[in-house]
């Protein structure tokens, strides 16, 4: 049973023991499939869960790992020696357009929530897998919305103190997919509170592929729940949804980021493609260039469905390298910088991996 807060729903407060459990694989616990067990492993659905899981964890001496929803996260064959803490603080709770969502929520069922209750500003975030509390470490975005534009603070545990503070969006240091609490081990995010736009419409729509797919121009509005259905179909055809049933999918998301470069490297770029070839480009801060990583990858040979025994290319973007079974993080990793090789020889732009490495 689920208690209501104005239109959002959050589960009931829990008051299960705390377990810790040994060798258990982390593979099923990530996207990928892949990767080791952890030699402890406990599941924390309270700060005060969270604490004594820490302690715990100083008290062996060992390393600590906070694993999310396990969508961004490459995860070593040997897996991980030290205490996995699994992050399932939950509870949605709304204050007018304020709304304020437990770390370990599904970062895509509170997209469809808000979007019932028409309030804008998660939209095109929508089929993102993963959950609530790693959206701020690495500024989740795509399709011209940034999880950033709608943070007001977050919550996290202070890991070098024990204190519970509020972070205002200001000290957080968003920037292109990153934070000031991306590879960071001082921060442990907790709770996470949004500030969205209330109306049935959503935010003007800035990305020119699904301003094409709604039928509307750029920075005009369209319904929320149709902006997060076609949102959703683009997704599905790069296999950005994950999907038992769609072998694409798993994967990691995208696995690099998209490059920024300087007007130096964007103009040798240039050079060595040819004049009459269109790259796909974008102004973006201090007269830097964003670059598509796709285009890149397969402008330096790795066409989408390249194989590399039970690892690849997915078959609708290149973007997303895949485990198609029975595969190894090693090989996954191999293919990845046989990528990153090809790149930097061919067009001289170095990309960078954008998932959490364990």
């Amino acid at each position: 049973m689920t208690r209501t807060t104005g239109r959002l729903t959050t589960p009931p407060a829990t008051t299960v023991p705390l377990v810790f459990q040994s060798d258990v694989p982390l593979a099923a616990l990530t996207t990928l499939g892949l990767g080791g067990p952890a030699r402890r492993f406990a599941r924390v659905t309270s700060v005060e869960d969270l604490r004594t899981a820490l302690a715990d964890g100083a008290r062996h001496g060992e390393r600590v790992l906070i694993l999310g929803g396990g969508s961004n996260l490459v995860v070593a064959d040997a897996g991980f020696e030290g205490l996995v803490i699994a992050m399932a603080i939950t509870g949605v709770a709304i204050d007018g357009n304020l709304v304020t969502v437990g770390a370990g929520e599904s970062w895509d069922g509170l997209v469809a929530q808000t979007v019932a209750a028409n309030l804008a500003g998660f939209e095109c975030l929508s089929g993102i897998p993963g959950s609530v509390g790693a959206t701020p470490m690495q500024n989740v975005g795509a399709y011209g919305q940034e999880v950033s534009d709608t943070i007001v603070w977050v919550e996290a545990l202070d890991r070098d103190t024990g204190a519970l503070r509020i972070i205002k969006a200001a000290e957080c240091d968003f920037a292109y997919r990153a934070s000031r609490f991306r590879g960071s081990d001082r921060w442990a995010i907790t709770r996470v509170r949004f500030e969205l736009a209330p109306g049935p419409d959503s935010r003007p729509i800035r990305y020119a592929e699904l301003a094409r797919a709604l039928g509307i121009p750029d920075g005009e509005v369209a319904p929320l729940a149709q902006v997060r259905e076609t949102v959703l179909a683009l997704r599905r055809g790069k296999g950005m949804v994950v999907d038992a049933s769609d072998p694409d999918s798993r994967s990691a998301g995208s696995f690099f980021t998209n490059p920024l470069v300087d007007p130096t490297t964007f103009a040798e770029l240039r050079e060595r493609v040819g004049e009459g070839v269109t790259i796909p480009a974008w102004p973006a801060d201090h007269g830097r260039t964003k670059l598509s990583a796709g285009w890149l990858i397969e402008r330096a040979g790795f066409a989408r469905g390249h194989v590399a025994g039970p690892v690849g290319i997915s078959n609708k973007h290149a973007l997303a390298l895949v485990h198609r079974g029975g595969g190894t993080t090693r090989e996954l990793l191999e293919l990845a910088a046989t990528i990153q090789d090809a790149v930097r020889t061919r067009l001289g732009v170095e990309l960078h991996p954008e998932p959490v490495f364990v």
